[in-house]
Formats: C-alpha cells, sequence, structure tokens
C-alpha cells in the first residue's frame, strides 16, 4: 500500500502547484490583520465634553465660550471637565449669571466634540467617560469569537473538509465585515464584530490545515512561514489604509469589501488530498494528485496511484489522557500557562498602539515591520539552541520589557515605543516557537487535542487582554506590569520541560517511538 508521503515525492513536494497554493492561501492573511487592530485607529481619542444645549432656552444669544463658562465645571489643570456638568435649572438667565451654578452631575444629554473631527467609533457611539470601557468590552467579544470559530471550525474542517470550511469563512468574513460598516447600534456592530473572530479563526485553521497538508515534511515550516509574514505585511497595510482613510465606515469598507475579491476561489482552490484519502474519497484524491503532479511537470506512477488506500489510523487517545501520566500533566499544564503568556503579551501590547506616545500610525507601521525578522528568525534559533531555551528566554525578555515599560516616565515617548517594538519582537517569536514545541511534545494521538487545549488557553488571554487595558486609569503602569509578570513567570517554568530538538516524536502516551511522519495531525493557530 502505497503512503501519501510516497506520493507528495513522486509529484513534487514544494513544486510549482504547492508554491500557488502557499500563495492563494496568504492572500486572506493579508486582510485579517485589519479585523485584529483596525479598531484601534477607529476609536482615537478627541477633545469633547458634555452637551449643555439646555441653557440656549434661557440665553440664546450666548457665545460658545459664555455657555461652556456656564454650564461646566473645570478640573485642577484649569480645563473644562469632559465627563461632568452642572445640573440644569429652571432659572432664568440673570439668576443663573448672579448665582451661578454648583451641583454638577454625570452627562445627561450627550457628548460634543469637535466638528471638524471625522466621523469614528468614538464620537458616533458615544464611547467616552464610563462608555468608553465598551470599546475594549468589543475587542474582548471579538477575541471570543476567535475562540468560537476554532472550535466550531476545527471541527467542520476535519468532518466536511478543508475547502468548504475556508470557503464559508471568507464569505462570513467578507458579508459581516462589510455589513459592520453599516450597524446603527454598538451593540449589533460587536455581534457582527464576534461572528468576523469566528471567520478570521476558521481562516487560519483552514490555512494551516491546506499548507501543512499539500507540502512534503522538509518544506511545511517554509510553507507556514510565508503565510505568517503574509498576516505581518498585512499589520503594516493596517497603518496605511487608516492614515488615509479617517471615517470608520469607510475604513471598514475598504479592509473587509476586497475580501469578496476572493471568491473565485471557488473554482481554483482544491480540498486537501490527504484528508480525502482519510475520508476513504480515493478517486477524487487521484485526480487532485494528477493535477498538482502535472503543474510541477511530474508523472505519477500508475502503480502507485493504484495502491493508494486510506491510511492506517494510529489508535486514538483521549482529553483526560492528557493528565493520566507524570509526565505528560507536566508537559500539558506548562504549554498550557505558555500559550496563555504569549498571548497575553503580545495582544497587550497590540492593542495598546495608542498608550504609546507617538503617532500611532508609524507605531503600528513598526509593530508590523517588527513581526517579519520576528518571525523568520525562530528557524534558526531553534536550531541553533533548541526549542527549551529559545522559548524561555523570548518569553522572559517580551515580559521584562513589559516591566522595564511600568517604569518609563510619560514624557520619553520614544524610548516608550522603541522598547514596546522589542517587546512585540519577542512576544510575536515567542509565540511561533510555542507552535513548533507544543507540536514535537504531545505524542501523536494526542497532539490535535494538545495544541487545540493551548490554544484554547490563548484564547482566553486574548479575551483578557483588552479589558486588562482599561486599568489604566487607576494607574498607568498596572496593565504593563500584568503583561509582564505574567511572561516572566511561565518562563522559569520552562526550564521543567524537555527538550525536542533531534528527537523522535512519541507515538502515543506510553512509547517514545517515532509516529509515521505522514501520520502527525497538523494543528493551526
Amino acid at each position: 500500500m502505497a503512503e501519501f508521503g510516497d506520493l507528495l515525492r513522486a509529484l513534487g513536494e514544494f513544486g510549482l502547484y504547492q508554491k500557488l497554493l502557499i500563495l492563494l492561501l496568504s492572500l486572506p492573511l493579508l486582510l485579517n490583520p485589519f479585523q485584529m487592530v483596525g479598531q484601534v485607529f477607529m476609536v482615537v481619542e478627541v477633545p469633547h465634553h458634555c452637551d449643555t444645549s439646555w441653557i440656549r432656552a434661557v440665553g440664546p444669544n450666548l457665545t460658545q465660550e459664555e455657555q461652556l463658562n456656564l454650564t461646566l465645571p473645570r478640573g485642577p489643570d484649569g480645563h473644562f471637565e469632559q465627563c461632568s456638568m452642572f445640573s440644569p435649572v429652571d432659572w432664568d438667565l440673570d439668576s443663573i449669571l448672579a448665582y451661578g451654578l454648583n451641583h454638577t452631575e454625570k452627562c445627561s444629554s450627550g457628548w460634543v466634540y469637535p466638528l471638524e473631527q471625522p466621523p469614528s467609533l468614538l464620537t458616533e457611539f458615544d464611547l467616552v467617560c464610563d462608555r468608553a470601557v465598551l470599546n475594549d468590552v468589543s475587542q474582548s467579544i471579538y477575541m471570543a469569537g476567535l475562540l468560537i470559530g476554532a472550535m466550531i471550525f476545527g471541527m467542520l474542517s476535519d468532518r466536511i473538509g478543508r475547502r468548504p470550511v475556508f470557503l464559508t469563512c471568507i464569505l462570513l468574513q467578507g458579508v459581516f465585515g462589510l455589513g459592520t460598516a453599516f450597524v446603527p447600534h454598538f451593540y449589533v456592530f460587536m455581534a457582527f464584530r464576534c461572528v468576523v473572530g469566528a471567520a478570521v479563526s476558521g481562516i487560519m485553521i483552514a490555512v494551516v490545515s491546506l499548507a501543512t497538508e499539500w507540502v512534503g515534511v522538509s518544506h511545511r515550516t517554509k510553507a507556514l512561514l510565508v503565510t505568517h509574514t503574509a498576516f505581518a505585511i498585512g499589520q503594516m497595510s493596517v497603518a496605511g489604509l487608516s492614515y488615509g482613510i479617517r471615517n470608520w465606515r469607510l475604513l471598514e469598507i475598504a479592509g473587509s469589501a476586497p475580501m469578496f475579491a476572493l471568491f473565485f476561489y471557488i473554482w481554483v482552490l482544491p480540498e486537501s488530498a490527504r484528508w480525502l484519502v482519510t475520508k476513504g474519497r480515493i478517486e477524487e484524491a487521484k485526480k487532485l494528485l494528477q493535477k498538482a503532479a502535472a503543474a510541477n511537470k511530474r508523472s505519477l506512477p500508475p502503480e502507485l496511484l493504484e495502491q493508494l488506500k486510506p491510511e492506517k489510523q494510529v489508535k486514538s487517545g483521549s482529553f483526560l489522557d492528557l493528565f493520566r501520566t507524570k509526565d505528560l500533566l507536566k508537559v500539558t499544564l506548562i504549554m498550557s500557562c505558555v500559550w496563555f503568556a504569549d498571548s497575553i503579551v503580545y495582544y497587550g501590547l497590540s492593542l495598546s498602539v495608542t498608550d504609546f506616545g507617538l503617532d500611532i500610525y508609524l507605531t503600528q507601521l513598526a509593530f508590523g515591520a517588527v513581526e517579519l525578522p520576528a518571525r523568520i528568525s525562530c528557524i534558526f534559533l531553534l536550531e541553533w539552541f533548541g526549542r527549551k531555551k529559545v522559548q524561555g528566554i523570548l518569553l522572559l525578555l517580551a515580559g521584562l520589557v513589559c516591566l522595564i515599560l511600568t517604569g518609563i516616565p510619560e514624557d520619553q515617548p520614544v524610548v516608550i515605543t522603541v522598547l514596546a517594538i522589542i517587546g512585540k519582537f519577542t512576544a510575536t517569536a515567542a509565540f511561533s516557537t510555542s507552535y513548533v514545541y507544543a507540536a514535537e511534545l504531545f505524542p501523536t494521538i494526542l497532539r490535535q487535542t494538545g495544541v487545540g487545549l493551548c490554544s484554547t488557553m490563548a484564547r482566553v488571554a486574548g479575551i483578557l487582554a483588552p479589558l486588562i487595558i482599561p486599568l489604566a486609569r487607576y494607574h498607568r503602569a498596572i496593565p504593563k506590569a500584568i503583561f509582564g509578570s505574567i511572561p516572566v513567570l511561565v518562563a522559569l517554568f520552562c526550564i521543567l520541560l524537555p527538550e525536542t530538538r533531534g528527537v523522535d516524536l512519541p507515538d502515543d502516551t506510553g512509547n517514545k517511538e517515532p509516529p509515521d511522519e505522514e501520520q502527525k495531525t497538523e494543528v493551526s493557530l
């Protein structure tokens, strides 16, 4: 019986067919970063104050300055309060001028913003004062969508195939992303963002599955790296797009509508031939393999195709098996914490781009640019120094940078931004390392389950990160202290993990025999 790996070697492990496929899979990842960080540029802080037009009923001839002086209290810095006003009274203007207003209350009639300010989420849905937290809640809801998408589309990808999941998620991201630009209420906005998050997660799952299952073993890292660099390029493009389009609805359209251009994938995107074989759909798999061989200018021996049969399945394990043995329990607990720490420092820095004091568009451009070398360098670092050292040191550095940021004065924006960029580099590299390390630590029969659990912990951290950022209102150092202390603590536990560089992968929980290379389960972000 022919193994699928034999067929890949015969048709070319990374020929023209696979390169074109990787290009197709990379295009959606150019657009996905907009959904992750685009909202940051739709809620830029602007001056505002309570709407006190009530006084116009008794003083229609008051100037704007007179109206504000009479109806708004001033703070210790001498500026008008943004979230409070003097309580309205039913006096005449002469009485108000003679006695003044003393009792204050929260804004009861909305807020006033600069007339020259383009429409933004902040100004249109009043995301200020007590409502400012809704912006961070909506980011957490998007992260929850990522978690839901990973759970739903992960199972669907194994059941109905990678191709239909990929196409469905492109449709969902396009429709609900574009629909977000026309929502009438912020709660509808949050619901749409949740669906978009689920679709983004589904696209990532399908991309990684198709990339790894169509490419030979020796080229899988390279294939995934290309798709990850596309995500980094997309992060840089978000800065330019947001700088050029300041109206949030037009920005949402510009960031979401291009997804509809990818619907030609219906005719060109192949299903995973490996997945078809495991489902017993041999004839469909043969046609795709022959098509791939023709594109690579190779020919598949007919006798090799005739031997193609469904691969022998390794005895499956259960979720509880992750906790049955001492060694696997240790790996499960520590790696779950590692992914949690990776995610909380990565998203904590990514979503704090407005807090570093310099131009947010340049900062975002630098954040995107630093991800390219971060992801590429991991290939060499892991081979030179091993998984355990790289994972622990990168997490430690990312945490230390965040802790150092807590002690930098606010009047040093350049220093803060440079340190934040270094932190983003190390956090990105640590996250990339975790995918490799976790897949090598868990045995084949539990690899999907183990890394799936780690990914769930990462999504939980992603949900929490936007909710930690508002703690800066109590003290500016609190969020960075949390984002920094968790990775530092977890980095110390990495010492307890085994090294996997050059070590054969375990097949099941009871042996250390190397698994059949073609039976490895690839797990997506």
